[in-house]
């Protein structure tokens, strides 16, 4: 196992340029840390391509069975200059990023148009995966999937539950060319509540913008726009919470 005790080197460098938008494309790879997104990323049979450990920590044993040819065991203040986090765990994982996966439409898919917070779209990602659905689609404008704050908030359900970029527009169409429904979220006169609505094939959902929602053009072209009554003093729900909430009621 190498050894690397200093942020200037050449390796320790490249891994930081993981942890930006343009470095992980160029590389088609990118960086997770922590124990839980390890493991899960080993569980799930995901492309880890190298393994960094800081001196202090001990390789657990579901470690010692990754697959990798390059380990790395790496000082403390390494460590700390790869971890987006205050305290880290000392451990990371360089994890290659997949081919998007075919489409096979057989359970719901989330849609996200627009929803910019990493921490929102991981916590979707993650409610998607608890409410058993088959897909994401991360629309334009949303945050990057391998955005550490986005990793860190799915918990590893994205190795769990297809991933998938691209124009909501285009999978809207998709749906309903299918004969499948598909819901939008809106507060407007068009919408009706949530209440009551259930399904029991697969349709789509889309939940929009943390400020502005879903786009006009798009609830133009849903089969149905859907609203959560709120009966406190709130003027609206995190879209996270919101998305979560109807994810669960309307799939059974």
């Amino acid at each position: 196992m190498e050894k690397i005790e200093s942020t200037k080197n050449t390796k320790v460098k490249q891994w930081k340029k993981l942890l930006t938008k343009k470095g992980r494309t160029k590389a088609k790879q990118y960086i997770i840390e922590g124990h839980h997104l390890i493991e899960e990323a080993f569980k799930s049979g995901a492309s880890i391509e190298c393994l960094i450990i800081s001196d202090h920590v001990e390789l657990t044993e579901w470690m010692k069975q990754i697959e990798t040819n390059e380990y790395f065991e790496v000082s403390e203040n390494v460590a700390m200059a790869l971890s987006e986090t205050g305290t880290t765990q000392g451990v990371f994982a360089v994890v290659g990023i997949p081919e998007e996966a075919r489409i096979v439409i057989d359970k719901p898919y989330l849609f996200l148009d627009g929803v910019q917070d990493p921490g929102n779209v991981g916590t979707l990602i993650r409610s998607a995966d608890a409410a058993g659905f088959g897909g994401v689609v991360l629309g334009e404008g949303s945050a990057d999937l391998y955005n550490p704050k986005t990793l860190r908030s799915t918990q590893g359900s994205h190795f769990h539950i297809a991933m998938y970029t691209g124009i909501i527009e285009e999978w809207i169409n998709h749906f309903q060319t299918a004969e499948y429904s598909v819901y939008g979220t809106a507060l407007d006169e068009r919408a009706v509540s949530y209440l009551g609505e259930k399904q029991h094939q697969p349709f789509g959902l889309i939940v929009g913008n943390e400020g502005a929602g879903v786009r006009a053009a798009l609830l133009e072209l849903t089969d149905k726009n859907l609203y959560i009554p709120i009966k406190g003093q709130a003027e609206s729900l995190n879209v996270a919470i919101a998305g979560s909430i109807l994810m669960f009621s309307l799939y059974q």
